[in-house]
């Protein structure tokens, strides 16, 4: 006999390696679907990621002093500088103290807001483009918005420019949604107040952004006499031809009007407050040849002339292959989609520049580059319709690199160390942290002088920026600091005076200001009389140190 036969069982083994595996394959799956189907995410992710990149390398500066000071104050000396100075940002610094607050300060930290808001405006400007033209017109000028020199400068700076991008952008998206939503008679009423309520905000935000609601104006009047041009061609013609989806009538007329207004209302006594202020672009020249200059290439071009000239013809393409495109006598609607992009971006890029430049050229010095950067989402939109015009689709892909390599150059440039101003604060920091020997400089002192470029104003706006390198130091020449002043800056009192009174304990004192107009003279005068002397010097930039010894 034989013996019975006995099989085995196969028994699927999984090990744990293997369903971790399993499991972020899935994740990552979903991941890329979820991105294919949503560019406004992959585009404005990579935003985030290309924004945020080496931030925490260039030197803080002037403008970025005045965040981090401002930012870092209690709410009731907050409150009292903004009824003196600077209360056109007053919100974006209430944002920064609480961002501060929660995660502290750091010049990455100070830099990353605008990173993300590159982000979120590089989203927006994605579905803008979805929105006037199709996906394509969307992705490439998301793209293009990302790699706009004023763009790189605005993600790396501490300042609220970055944010204007995106208010302006989201601003007018709601807009469109709005016109959309009273043609359909569906929820517009709710969707006017949005728009209403946005707008108010984002003027407290940035009294500029006023100008985008203005815009919005424009848009509208403009949009309803196509719309009616092309019906008397229509009919002229005997065909019916398509009809803009932005058509506007007297409804959505009546509706931005009274949210528009509703809003002005309600942000009037902080327009006037910052009116009172005009103090503090006292700096800003009157209209000349360098205002040429800062419109055409500045201002959205990083003073880049070959980035200018490429971007301002592309830009003029734009507008006249889609405008051209949707006279012809029977558009497509993608043409009809087309014209309509050119007719809101083209508003929203001329007329906040020439209102500034008008205003200045009349006196009422109030034009900047920087003061642009609301119509950064539409510069790119305008370069966008340009470039998807573009064909084959190759052809397409090759120009959007081609602005990528010519774009490289300024990426690179805003996140070299002296890129700001040539500021040199963190070297200076440095020095002073490496030189300060803890267990013997017990006691000691600091004397700021004025910092270069900016005589009215003491180089504490370094210990500001770089804290540590000056922890446990004595201010010995300061008589009333910025938040007792509710303003920026502290002052200095009478150097003979105010510093040997507060020497008792002092071993150590060290002179920090700018290579010019400064007080070093003076302190070392002072300091000498009461037995100190020079120990060693430093220049690194334009920032310089002394440090004096018993």
């Amino acid at each position: 006999m034989s013996s019975p036969r006995t099989g085995t069982v196969p028994v699927r083994r999984t090990t744990s390696d293997g369903s971790v595996r399993a499991r972020l394959l899935g994740v990552a799956r979903a991941v890329t679907h979820t991105l294919a189907r949503t560019p406004e995410i992959s585009v404005g992710a990579l935003g985030v990621l290309v924004a945020a990149a080496f931030t925490w390398v260039p030197s803080v500066w002037y403008d970025e002093a005045a965040t981090v000071a401002s930012a870092q104050r209690s709410w009731p000396a907050l409150w009292a500088e903004l009824q003196n100075v600077d209360a056109v940002h007053g919100l974006y610094y209430a944002v920064m103290h609480v961002w501060f607050a929660l995660v502290g300060y750091s010049p990455f930290a100070l830099r990353f807001p605008s990173a993300l808001a590159i982000g979120v405006a590089a989203g927006l400007v994605v579905a803008l483009g979805r929105r006037l033209g199709g996906v394509r017109l969307g992705v490439v000028s998301g793209i293009v918005f990302l790699v706009l020199p004023r763009v790189a400068w605005a993600g790396t700076e501490g300042r609220p420019y970055a944010a204007v991008t995106t208010f302006a952008a989201a601003l007018t998206l709601v807009g469109l949604t709005a016109v959309r939503r009273t043609r359909a008679r569906h929820h517009a009423t709710r969707w006017w107040v949005v728009y209403g309520v946005l707008a108010a905000v984002a003027v407290l935000f940035n009294v500029y952004l006023s100008l985008a609601v203005v815009a919005h104006g424009v848009v509208l009047v403009w949009t309803g006499a196509a719309d009616r041009a092309a019906r008397r061609r229509s009919a002229l013609s005997e065909r019916t031809g398509p009809v803009s989806e932005a058509m506007v009538d007297r409804r959505v007329l009546v509706h931005w009007a009274v949210a528009a207004v509703g809003a002005a209302v309600v942000v009037s006594p902080f327009v006037l407050l910052a009116a009172g202020q005009t103090q503090q672009v006292g700096w800003i020249t009157g209209v000349g040849w360098a205002t040429v200059r800062q419109v055409v290439a500045t201002a959205w071009f990083g003073a880049r002339w070959p980035y200018a000239v490429l971007g301002w013809t592309l830009m003029v393409v734009g507008v006249v292959l889609a405008l051209r495109a949707a006279r012809r006598p029977s558009p497509a609607a993608r043409d009809v989609l087309r014209a309509q992009a050119v007719r809101v971006a083209v508003p929203l890029t001329v007329l906040p520049t020439a209102v500034l430049v008008g205003a200045t050229a009349a006196g009422e010095h109030l034009y900047s580059p920087k003061y642009a950067s609301l119509s950064l989402p539409f510069v790119a939109l305008l370069i966008g319709l340009a470039l998807t015009a573009v064909r084959p689709r190759r052809w397409l892909a090759l120009t959007v690199v081609a602005m990528l390599l010519v774009s490289a150059p300024t990426s690179t440039t805003v996140r070299l160390p002296h890129a700001k101003q040539d500021s040199h604060w963190a070297n200076a920091a440095a020095i002073i942290e490496r030189e300060r020997d803890r267990r013997t400089d017990q006691g000691e002192g600091v004397v700021f002088g004025s910092v270069w470029g900016h005589p009215t104003t003491t180089a504490q706006v370094i210990a500001d920026t770089y804290p540590d390198a000056f922890t446990g130091m004595r201010d010995l020449a300061v008589a009333e600091t910025g938040a007792e002043r509710g303003q920026l800056w502290d002052v200095n009192g009478d150097v003979a005076t105010t510093v040997p009174a507060r020497l008792s304990g002092i071993d150590t004192v060290w002179f920090v200001g700018g290579k010019s107009r400064n007080i070093r003279p003076q302190v070392t005068e002072t300091l000498e009389g009461q037995g100190f002397h020079v120990v060693r010097y430093w220049h690194t930039g334009t920032v310089i140190l002394w440090k004096y010894s018993r």
